[in-house]
C-alpha cells in the first residue's frame, strides 16, 4: 500500500498578516484554534515579521545615509567639472571676471548643472543671478525658438493622450513641416517632464484548458441575493506594484457587492484563491450552504479549493467557458 505523502501548505503574506492581526486581538491560541492551524506557526510568523521590520528599518537608514553621501559626492564632482569648463571658457581667473560674464556662463550651462552649484563655484549669489535673469527684457532668438518648439512638442504629446515618445512625436511634427532631430525632441520632453505612458501588458488570469472536474452553474445569471452570505463570487486579476506584477484574488458577496476576502501573490496558484476564501469564511463567521460562483480556472477546480469548499459545506458554481455574461458581477469589480 502506497503511503500518501503530506505536502506542507503554503500561505500568502496577506493571510499571515491577517492571522497575526487576529492573534493580537484574541491571542495566538484562540486564533489558531479558530483557523485550524497550530499556535507555533503563529509564533513563527510573528517572529519573522518582527525580524523583517527591524531589518527594513536598518536598511532604510543605510540607504538614506548612502544617498546623502552620493549626493555630496555628485555636488563635488559638478563643482570640479564647472571650474574646469569655466577656466577654459573664460580664459582667466574665474572670480576676476565681471559678474555679468559669470551670470551668462551660468545661464548657458543651467541645463547641465544646478544654479546653486554654479553660484558657489563662481563666487556669486543665487539671488544676484536670478535678478540678472529677470532684468533680461527680451529672450534671445535661440531661447524663443526653444520655447516655441517646446509648445509644439507638448501639444503633440497631449494629442496622443500622453502615449507617444520622442520618435513618434518627431514623425508627427515632421508631417506638419517642423523638422527636428530626435535628440532635440527628446531633450524638449525631458525638459518638460513629458514621459509616455507604458502600454499595459496583458496577462492571462483564467486557465480553463485542463481536465479537472467542472461544477454546474447554480446561479444561471441570477446575480441578485435576498440576504448576505447567500451568494458569493470569486475572481482573479493582476496589479502592477513596486514589487512588480502581482496577482489579486477576491471574494465578493453578491448581496452587498462588498469584498469580503482577498489574497495577493506573485504566483497564480490554488493557494492564492484558498487564502482569499479562508479570509471570507473567517470574516463572515463560517456560514454554510453559500453558493460560491467562479469561472472554470484551474485554481478554482483544484483539489485544495474543492476540499476547502466541502469542509465548510459550501456549494460550488461555475460559469460556462468563454461566457462573459455569466461573470458580470466579478468583472465589474475591476472596472
Amino acid at each position: 500500500m502506497t503511503k500518501k505523502v503530506q505536502t506542507r501548505k503554503r500561505h500568502s503574506e496577506e493571510f499571515k498578516a491577517e492571522v497575526l492581526r487576529l492573534a493580537g486581538n484574541m491571542g495566538a491560541t484562540k486564533a489558531a484554534k479558530q483557523l485550524g492551524i497550530h499556535p507555533s506557526q503563529i509564533y513563527q510568523w510573528r517572529s519573522a515579521a518582527d525580524k523583517k521590520a527591524n531589518t527594513s528599518e536598518r536598511e532604510s537608514d543605510l540607504a538614506t545615509e548612502n544617498a546623502r553621501l552620493k549626493r555630496q559626492l555628485a555636488e563635488r564632482e559638478d563643482e570640479l567639472l564647472l571650474l574646469k569648463k569655466a577656466t577654459t571658457t573664460l580664459k582667466d581667473t574665474v572670480r576676476e571676471k565681471p559678474k555679468v560674464e559669470r551670470f551668462q556662463f551660468m545661464n548657458d550651462n543651467r541645463e547641465l548643472l544646478t544654479v546653486t552649484t554654479m553660484a558657489k563655484a563662481l563666487g556669486v549669489s543665487r539671488g544676484g543671478y536670478y535678478q540678472w535673469l529677470t532684468s533680461q527684457n527680451q529672450l534671445s532668438p535661440r531661447k524663443q525658438a526653444q520655447v516655441a518648439r517646446d509648445l509644439k512638442v507638448q501639444e503633440a504629446f497631449e494629442q496622443s493622450k500622453q502615449r507617444n515618445g520622442a520618435r513618434r512625436i518627431q514623425a508627427e511634427l515632421s508631417d506638419q513641416g517642423h523638422h527636428h532631430n530626435i535628440k532635440t525632441i527628446g531633450n524638449s520632453m525631458k525638459r518638460q517632464d513629458l514621459v509616455a505612458k507604458a502600454a499595459r501588458k496583458f496577462r492571462v488570469t483564467t486557465d480553463s484548458d485542463h481536465n479537472l472536474s467542472i461544477s454546474p452553474n447554480l446561479l444561471a445569471r441570477n446575480f441578485s441575493a435576498d440576504k448576505a452570505n447567500q451568494k458569493w463570487a470569486g475572481d482573479i486579476t493582476y496589479l502592477y506594484t513596486s514589487e512588480g506584477w502581482l496577482y489579486l484574488a477576491v471574494i465578493i458577496d453578491l448581496y452587498s457587492r462588498a469584498v469580503i476576502g482577498w489574497s495577493m501573490s506573485s504566483r497564480m496558484t490554488a493557494t492564492l484563491v484558498c487564502d482569499a476564501l479562508q479570509m471570507a469564511l473567517w470574516r463572515r463567521g463560517f456560514p454554510e450552504r453559500v453558493i460560491l460562483h467562479s469561472d472554470r480556472g484551474s485554481q478554482y477546480c483544484s483539489t485544495a479549493y474543492r476540499e476547502l469548499i466541502d469542509q465548510h459545506q459550501l456549494r460550488q458554481s461555475m460559469s460556462r467557458k468563454g461566457n462573459c455574461w455569466e461573470s458580470l458581477p466579478r468583472e465589474a469589480l475591476w472596472v
